[in-house]
């Protein structure tokens, strides 16, 4: 039997996930992280990534010998994913030049701004190259001493292969791509700006080789054995896939990298990506233009804020049970109030909300502050408050879908996957009138990135050529559900979202405030 390991870092977790080359989990471990404010950005420190990637593959073999009876002692692939975007830069020395910079921060206006206005091509704050072009603006010292920029999923591959390449899908959250590699006429334009700077670095020389899904990424070396298996007894010469981001391994899980079907992850985060079947018309600023792992174009609509809100709002509930005596977890606590919000009025009585704890660019607020409007006249219920929380997190979402719809988009079927989905019905329907389509969700979709990420790493190990075939294949028996939103809940949320945009000035304001 052959053994597959996905490892996916991200936002809150570190999976790992082993199959074998019939799709099937045999063991999965994971490690809770978190970011932090270092110098006023987000970031994980790189001593953390090492220590959460060590301890969810150690989980993973507690488990795998809890349920197999027996150790593991042999692994034919590799894959691996993390979260996309952000600055990872090092010297020619392999030392960081300055911490981690992850898809969170939202301080490279000015950057991205410039370099759309200049390439005429959406570059958002997230991306990589805007990180990069920011800091030059900035004048931060390290710039001068950049000799390899990476993502966080590159890292972790070059630490276990000493590769330094990306997959397209990765690759294309760092600059832009045209048939499968960087765009050779953008590249030319931002080394003209980085000559203005003073930097006379090729931009070709400092960004990671970009790989199709399949492709000869490396082998795990024994220094990358060591750092990714504390035991030392880990195989070296383990091939490994190209690297991915979050939103390749989404596709990836539900099966959405055909042109006309589309994915939703939702979670800490969420985005939505919708495989196309031609350029869009324009470009906007609220949509990435990125690729499928295989380098179909893909249009994503992306907002930072999802269900951390709501998590906040549960841990507070889970107090309140505390307080009196009982005793509910987590997640069936989640699962209770989602339930809940089933129970709303039409009006979720008059109750509306904002869920911005980070920055929001698709809707124009530069600091988020999250904010609980309600009439005092309205019903102040629980499944009320639920539901305008569920509501609150799909606003922003919703707002990008409707570019999509105007540039004529077909999208047949969304898949969704991530936390959001976990409780039966409630958040398909909310999404379905979100993005406008049935949502179906699939078996594995409360843990999909990891899982996606093995697939890939099979998918090279077999040494197949048609990812989509591949996935139809392997795909084909899985156990599916399918809601489309019924007339109450459009109405419901179409009334809510009319709100939402009439109050969107205090939200973009509200940080004055506090």
């Amino acid at each position: 039997m052959k053994k597959i390991l996905g490892i996916e870092l991200g936002s809150t977790r570190i999976k790992a996930v082993l199959i074998n080359e019939q799709n099937k989990v045999l063991a999965q471990g994971s490690y809770e992280w978190k970011s932090e404010l270092v110098n006023g950005l987000w970031s994980y420190s790189l001593e953390e990534v090492e220590r959460g990637v060590k301890a969810s593959y150690k989980d993973l073999l507690a488990n795998y010998k809890k349920e197999c009876g027996v150790a593991l002692t042999k692994i034919d692939a590799i894959g691996v994913s993390a979260m996309m975007h952000g600055y990872l830069a090092f010297d020619k020395n392999d030392n960081l030049l300055t911490p981690f910079r992850t898809w969170q921060n939202v301080n490279t206006q000015k950057a991205a701004d410039e370099l759309t206005e200049l390439f005429k091509y959406n570059i958002p704050m997230r991306w990589s190259i805007a990180h990069y072009y920011q800091a030059i603006l900035n004048g931060e010292e390290h710039v001068k001493n950049v000799a390899f920029i990476t993502t966080l999923a590159g890292y972790v591959h070059y630490k276990l292969t000493g590769k330094k390449v990306l997959g397209v899908g990765d690759a294309s959250g760092m600059f832009p791509l045209k048939n499968g590699n960087y765009n050779a006429k953008m590249v030319k334009q931002f080394e003209a700006l980085l000559s203005k700077n003073g930097i006379n670095t090729p931009l070709l020389s400092i960004l990671p080789t970009v790989l199709l899904a399949g492709e000869n990424a490396g082998a795990l070396t024994k220094a990358g054995a060591c750092w990714l298996d504390e035991s030392g007894e880990l195989n070296e010469g383990v091939i490994l896939c190209p690297p991915e981001g979050d939103a390749g391994t989404g596709m990836v899980a539900t099966n959405s990298v055909k042109p006309r079907t589309a994915n939703v992850s939702a979670g800490t985060s969420a985005f939505l990506m919708a495989v196309l079947e031609k350029d869009l018309d324009g470009y906007y600023k609220e949509i990435d233009v990125v690729t499928t792992p295989s380098g179909a174009p893909v249009a994503m609509v992306h907002v930072n804020n999802f269900t951390l809100e709501m998590t906040a709002w549960t841990n507070l509930f889970s107090e309140v049970v505390s307080l009196g005596g009982g005793n509910v977890s987590r997640d069936k606590l989640f699962e209770l109030l989602y339930k809940k919000s089933l129970e709303s009025d039409q009006d979720l009585g008059n109750i509306l909300g904002f869920n911005f704890l980070l920055g929001e660019p698709i809707v124009g607020v530069e600091n988020g502050v999250p904010i609980i409007l309600r009439n005092p006249s309205g019903n102040l219920t629980l499944a009320n408050f639920m539901k305008m929380q569920i509501y609150s997190s799909l606003g922003a979402l919703s707002i990008g879908c409707e570019i999509l719809s105007n540039e004529n988009v077909k999208i047949d079927s969304v898949y969704g996957h991530g936390g959001f989905f976990k409780t039966e019905f409630v958040g398909q329907s909310a999404m379905s009138v979100a993005v406008g389509a049935p949502v179906t969700v699939m078996q594995n979709a409360g843990e999909g990135g990891a899982y996606g990420m093995a697939l890939l790493a099979l998918f090279a190990y077999l040494k197949e050529s048609d990812l989509p075939k591949f996935l139809d294949g392997v795909f084909k028996d899985t156990k599916k559900t399918t809601v489309t939103a019924n007339e109450k809940e459009i109405t419901a949320f179409n009334n809510f979202i009319k709100k939402y945009k009439n109050a969107l000035p205090l939200a973009k304001n509200a940080h004055k405030v506090l």
